[in-house]
Parts: C-alpha cells; sequence; structure tokens
C-alpha cells in the first residue's frame, strides 16, 4: 500500500507502486475486436477515436461496432459453446486451471495493463495498477470456484432420488463501464467463463483498450477461440444489440440507471436472464461517538477516489449535529490535502474525469449546488497549475448546508463533490439515509457497536461498512437494493447469475 494521505484506498487496494511515470506514445494505436479468436475491424470498417482525458490526445482507435459485429460474435461463442470437445465440456478443475493461468498473465502484464487504463480513463497510476492487481485476485478466487460448483440431492415424498445440477447458461452478453473497465470486466468474465459459459464482453466506447487486451491475454492463456469474444463500439448499437440478441442467454450490465432500465427492455424479447450494477447517492454516517480524525483521514477516499466516478461513492455525509462543525472541519482540511496532478506521475491522489463532457456536467452540478443555497466549502473548481490546463482535471469540492431534497443531495453526480447533511436523531439518520431510489452502498461510524448494527439493519443498501469505507471484497457478494441493481456479484454469489438450475428425479419404485 501507498502511505497517506490519499493513496490507499480501501475500495480498490493498489498494487506496488510504479518509479517511473507512464510514457505515453505519439502515434494512436490501431485496436481491433477480438471474435472468434481473431482480431478484426468492424464489419463496415467504422472506427472511434479513444482520448487520454489528461492531455486531449487520441491515443488510440477502435472499431465501431455494431447489431452485424454483434452478430458475428454470438455465432462464435455459440459455435464455442455447443462444441462437444470445447469450453462447456471441460472438466471444471481444467477450466479453474486455465483461469488460473489468465490470472498469472494479467499479473505479468501488470504495468502493460496499468498504463492502458491510466491512458484511457485519466485515472492515476498507482490505483490503475491496483485494479490491474485486483482483476488478477477475481480470476484467481473464480478459478479455484470453478469447480466447486454444486447441486443438491433434495429428499421428496415419492419414493426415488431428486438431485439438481448446475449448469451453464450457454452464450451471455457482458457490458461493463468506463469507471474501471478492467476490474469490472474481471467481475463478469471470471464467474459466466468458471461456470463453463461462452462470452461477448463490450467495454465502454471511452475504454475499450484492456477488455481488447484481455480476450488476447485469454487466448494466450489456452482458453479456446470463442469462448471470449470483445465488441466495441456505442452502447445505442452494439450494446443495443447485445442486450437484445435472442441468442444471448443472459445480459450482464454494470452502468447508469436509465441505461440499466432499457436494458430490461431489451432483453424482454426472449426473457433473458438480466443482472445489473447501476447507481447509488450513498450516505456516510456519522455519529458524534465515532472516531471523528479517522472518519475525516480515511473518508476522502470514499468519494473522491477516481474523481469521484464510482458507484459505491459516499457522496452525502450524514452527520450527528452536535459533531458536524468538527466533522466540516476535519473533513475540509483532508480534502485540501489530496495530491490532483498528473495521472502518470506516482504522487499524483486524483487524477482526470473520463471526459471534458463528463466534468462540463459536474460543474453544472456545482453551480446548481449554489444556486440551491449549499456552502461551498472547498474546491469547486479546476486546479490552477498551467501544467494541468490541457486536462479534464476538477477539483475535490465539498458542500456543507446541505438539505436532503437539494438536486445535489438527491441526483448521481459521479464528481469529486459530497455533500454535508446534519441529523439530530438516529431515526433521522436512517430516514435521510433511506430517502433515495438508490441503494447500492454505505458506511456507519460509532463507536456504539449496537448503534451502528441497527443501524446497518436499517439501511437500505447491499453493501454496508462499519468504521471503514471498504465497499467491496472478492470473496463476498456485492449489489444494491432499490434502483442499484439486481443480482449480486463476486463471492460465490455470482456463480447464481451465470447458471441454469435442473431439477432431475429418478424413480426407484
Amino acid at each position: 500500500m501507498i502511505p497517506a494521505p490519499i493513496r490507499s484506498l480501501p475500495t480498490h487496494p493498489k498494487g506496488p507502486e510504479m518509479t517511473t511515470p507512464i510514457a505515453e506514445s505519439s502515434a494512436p494505436t490501431a485496436a481491433r475486436m477480438i471474435i472468434g479468436g481473431e482480431a478484426v475491424e468492424a464489419a463496415d470498417g467504422q472506427t472511434f477515436e479513444v482520448v487520454n482525458p489528461a492531455t486531449g490526445r487520441v491515443i488510440a482507435t477502435a472499431p465501431q461496432g455494431g447489431p452485424v459485429d454483434v452478430d458475428r460474435a454470438v455465432a462464435a461463442a455459440q459455435r464455442a459453446f455447443e462444441d462437444r470437445k470445447g469450453w462447456a465440456s471441460w472438466a471444471a478443475g481444467k477450466r479453474g486451471r486455465a483461469l488460473a493461468k489468465l490470472a498469472a498473465l494479467i499479473k505479468e502484464h501488470t504495468d502493460e495493463l496499468a498504463g492502458l487504463e491510466s491512458r484511457n480513463v485519466g485515472k492515476p497510476i498507482s490505483g490503475a495498477r491496483g485494479e490491474v492487481t485486483g482483476a488478477g485476485l477475481v480470476f484467481d478466487y473464480y478459478a479455484g470456484a470453478a469447480n466447486k460448483i454444486f447441486g443438491q440431492t433434495i429428499p421428496v415424498s415419492k419414493p426415488g432420488l431428486d438431485l439438481t445440477l448446475r449448469e451453464p447458461i450457454g452464450v451471455v452478453g457482458l457490458i461493463v463501464p468506463w469507471n474501471f473497465p478492467l476490474l469490472m470486466a474481471s467481475w463478469k468474465v471470471a464467474p459466466a467463463l468458471a461456470a463453463g459459459n461462452t462470452a461477448i464482453l463490450k467495454p465502454a466506447s471511452y475504454s475499450p483498450l484492456t477488455a481488447i487486451r484481455l480476450a488476447e491475454l485469454a487466448l494466450e492463456a489456452g482458453i479456446p477461440a470463442g469462448v471470449l469474444n470483445v465488441v466495441t463500439g456505442p452502447g445505442g448499437s452494439a450494446g443495443a444489440a447485445l442486450a437484445g440478441h435472442l441468442g444471448v442467454g443472459k445480459v450482464a450490465f454494470t452502468g447508469e440507471t436509465t441505461t440499466g432500465q432499457e436494458i430490461m427492455r431489451l432483453a424482454s424479447g426472449n426473457v433473458k436472464k438480466v443482472s445489473l450494477e447501476l447507481g447509488g447517492k450513498s450516505p456516510n454516517i456519522v455519529f458524534a461517538d465515532a472516531d471523528l480524525e479517522k472518519f475525516a483521514r480515511e473518508s476522502p477516499y470514499s468519494v473522491f477516489d477516481n474523481t469521484g466516478q464510482d458507484c459505491c461513492a459516499r457522496s452525502r455525509i450524514l452527520v450527528e449535529r452536535s459533531a458536524h462543525e468538527r466533522v466540516v472541519e476535519l473533513f475540509a482540511e483532508a480534502t485540501r490535502k489530496v495530491v490532483v496532478g498528473d495521472p502518470a506521475d506516482t504522487a499524483t491522489e486524483v487524477g482526470t474525469m473520463v471526459s471534458f463532457k463528463q466534468r462540463d456536467r459536474v460543474k453544472d452540478y456545482i453551480e446548481i449546488g449554489l444556486a440551491e443555497g449549499a456552502t461551498l466549502v472547498v474546491g469547486g473548481g479546476e486546479p490552477q497549475d498551467p501544467a494541468l490546463a490541457g486536462g479534464a482535471y476538477l477539483m475535490p469540492t465539498v458542500f456543507d448546508g446541505v438539505s436532503n431534497d437539494m438536486r445535489i443531495a438527491r441526483e448521481e453526480i459521479f464528481g469529486p463533490v459530497v455533500s454535508i447533511i446534519a441529523f439530530d436523531t438516529e431515526e433521522e439518520a436512517l430516514r435521510l439515509a433511506n430517502a433515495t431510489p438508490y441503494g447500492l452502498s454505505g458506511s456507519i461510524w460509532s463507536r456504539d457497536i449496537g448503534k451502528a448494527l441497527r443501524t446497518a439493519r436499517g439501511l437500505q443498501s447491499g453493501v454496508i461498512s462499519v468504521n471503514s469505507n471498504s465497499s467491496v471484497h472478492t470473496e463476498a457478494p456485492f449489489g444494491g437494493y432499490k434502483m442499484s441493481g439486481i443480482g449480486r456479484e463476486l463471492g460465490m454469489s455470482a456463480l447464481d447469475l451465470y447458471t441454469e438450475v435442473k431439477n432431475v428425479f429418478i424413480d426407484l419404485s
């Protein structure tokens, strides 16, 4: 782990620190999709540009895939699934060994993958290395889980033997976001393949590069052609075609809530299985008896990591009124120490936003907060360093004097903006925390374990931390209540998303 103040982010553990920045090539790379084990262009030859948001430079071009390319990928995945000697028919342990090899290759290529991720998304290189390490750990976990997918024997009233089989669904579509591209891909690809499915991975248009490289490494690991395919292109064409494709038996999506709603509609054509990990407006509930210094020292991690572009971001700090003034003071002081800078510099703690468009959207919310009467405590603008003028940078921003009915407290900003809201009682804290259509994550800070557990039981959220900001554990289920999603990723729970349960009765009368 890298030292404080904000380089060690609990939700996404870092790998070893790099000693030199990643160099950027002056010539854009021509990326290719991976379909049926081959590197291919889009069927119509169209491409789009991939931009480094820290410099505004084009770093790659990628195929602008569409419905025809999705058809090709589904056909390749279907052939791979139906191959009688192919992936689905491999012994579970053999699949696990191939996934373990892929995990090892990810670790071997940490610097390369982290460099791609940092340049593609504008995240600090130290954070990118941690996410690559995390992706490798996910593949390691599901390599070990592949031969632990069990059925049951069930006592029934008739004379006979009743048993269940857990079987792969078939071809699955996996649509991942731009905020944690490789890590989110691993959350879906690893359990899907461990269960014996074949997959089409559709990365976000902002961030296709590590998805393509993952598919190349999968082939190198001995995973057969067609088992993992990558189609790049816009969500409105490639993503929609994948979600609605009648040859796809399940679609998994991480991203924005309204897109998730559209995916549910598209998936209804063949009533395919759907899992969704969507938005959040998570609370950080701070009681007066908490260790306020620890809270202030660690909690900037929970909202400013990845420049606030995190569905788990604790973007509402709900603080007991008697501790309010002290919490504002401590949190503001910690926020001012955050180092915003060049993502390639290992000293940087917060890099750029994914695009200038996203930065403008967040700046609009800052203006909305001011117009609503909130008090700007820290940040609110771009960094003053002229060396950063060409990038999509935005300073970590803290609002106080916020009420729960303000837009900055209700809507997912997806940027480095936090709202501080005071409460008087335990009951009011829960009422405020739950007064949102979302329910993904959250933290509770208190030395009173009874109070903390009561609050955890009352909080309508899928992932809760006590005296910590740690939301994500490879071994534990992750997912949300309400409009934050459907299903649970990670842990053994993820295998439920990628298997069918078949009941078999054998008459012994």
